[in-house]
């Protein structure tokens, strides 16, 4: 256990000031994956997206979260360490741990989440290769830890076997993973809200590796239902703000129709920022690609129609394409609805949003509580509702 402890600890000698959680320390070799160009373009994509248009302070980036889980996950392996898991935890392990949590949005698509549900590769998948490649395989090794390891502790499609993977694979994402942790913390500040407060101290100090893998005991059961709640509440008043699932919604659109139509590629989206993103969607090359730079100006679309997504009624158009047909069909009815103006819309000039189902992560062995399975599925039926908007 010593070696572990001293590996997570000796060496740690370059700081960065994060806003969040104060100095985080990193070896040079840590500190040198974080100057390389596949990181750095992490502080060109904003954590939020579209979300400043609705919270001015919801400008800070995947570099900062990234640099914020990195610290919580070193935090959460001494923890770890010093509670029992000396057991299944090695050298090369916690470092290849370390690379993961530093380098799990390396591949992530720009403008938060409105690249979600096009015919694009998971942004996972898209780290692990990073990882792999040029420059990161090398700058990987001189921390001490393993390129093809690190990637099958982000991409869990990669097949891996072991406590120890599976152990940093439940640590990177469950109930109580410090991405969550610092994304509800950090967006919460950032955005001027209350809800995404969390106890990091108190959850660390409840965290324990056993038999039955990762678990928390029974007095940090209310930490897990301060984060259902926090994530909850996250979606109601930021992530799904209605003028933020608009923003979104145009976005997908326009790419999803330039992919259609062949004047985009999918491997056009990868590894790109923010910036690259619209500079590959003028409105003269499509007339979607319009809906993308109206977004880049904050000339949103106007709700028109809202109601909760009823399985019966919204599954047929959940695909794009069943979208799209639909979007045209409301584009002709909102136009006839407008005679009086003479107003007719274009098809290009409708969205219906329907976002995702969520999922509220429960895995973790709990020792009690108040959220049963029925009471989170109820968090999401409630947050889930199908917009229209248009142009008008």
């Amino acid at each position: 256990m010593a070696s572990v402890i001293d590996s997570l600890r000796g060496g740690f000698t370059e700081p960065r000031r994060d806003a969040l959680w104060g100095h985080i320390y990193l070896t040079p070799e840590l500190e040198a994956v974080s100057e390389s160009e596949p990181f750095m373009k992490l502080h060109r994509i904003m954590q939020l997206g579209p979300a400043y248009l609705c919270y001015p302070g919801a400008t800070h980036t995947r570099a900062a979260h990234s640099f914020g889980v990195y610290h919580l996950t070193r935090r959460i392996l001494l923890h770890l360490a010093k509670e029992g898991a000396d057991a299944v935890l090695h050298r090369e392990g916690v470092m290849s741990m370390l690379c993961a949590a530093l380098l799990h949005d390396a591949g992530h698509y720009p403008y938060a989440h409105s690249l979600k549900e096009l015919p694009l590769a998971a942004h996972e998948a898209l780290s692990a290769r990073l990882i792999q490649t040029e420059p990161l395989a090398s700058l990987i090794g001189k921390t001490g830890a393993d390129p093809a390891f690190t990637a099958a502790i982000i991409d869990q499609t990669i097949d891996g076997a072991g406590s120890e993977l599976a152990l940093y694979r439940t640590v990177l994402s469950g109930s109580l993973d410090p991405d969550k942790l610092d994304y509800l913390n950090r967006d919460a500040r950032c955005c001027g809200v209350p809800y995404g407060a969390q106890d990091v101290d108190f959850v660390i100090s409840k965290l324990h590796y056993g038999r039955d893998g990762l678990q928390i005991d029974a007095q940090g059961v209310p930490s897990v239902e301060s984060v259902l709640f926090s994530k909850y509440l996250m979606y109601r008043s930021v992530y799904w703000h209605r003028r933020v699932r608009c923003a979104t919604s145009m976005v997908k659109k326009a790419v999803y129709l330039g992919l259609r139509d062949g004047i985009v590629q999918k491997e056009d989206f990868y590894e790109i920022d923010d910036a690259e993103l619209f500079a590959l969607l003028p409105a003269e090359r499509h007339p979607a690609f319009a809906l993308a730079q109206k977004v880049r100006r904050g000339q949103l679309f106007t709700l028109v129609r809202e109601s909760r997504y009823n399985e019966a009624e919204h599954s047929g158009i959940l695909p794009l394409e069943n979208r799209l047909a639909e979007e045209e069909r409301i584009a002709a009815e909102l136009s006839r609805e407008d005679k009086a103006h003479g107003k007719a819309l274009k098809p290009e000039q409708v969205v219906i949003d329907i976002p995702e189902e969520i999922v509220f992560e429960t895995g973790m062995r709990l020792g009690g509580g108040v959220f049963d399975n029925g009471i989170v599925d109820s968090f999401s039926s409630a947050l889930r509702m199908v917009r229209v908007y248009a142009e008008i």
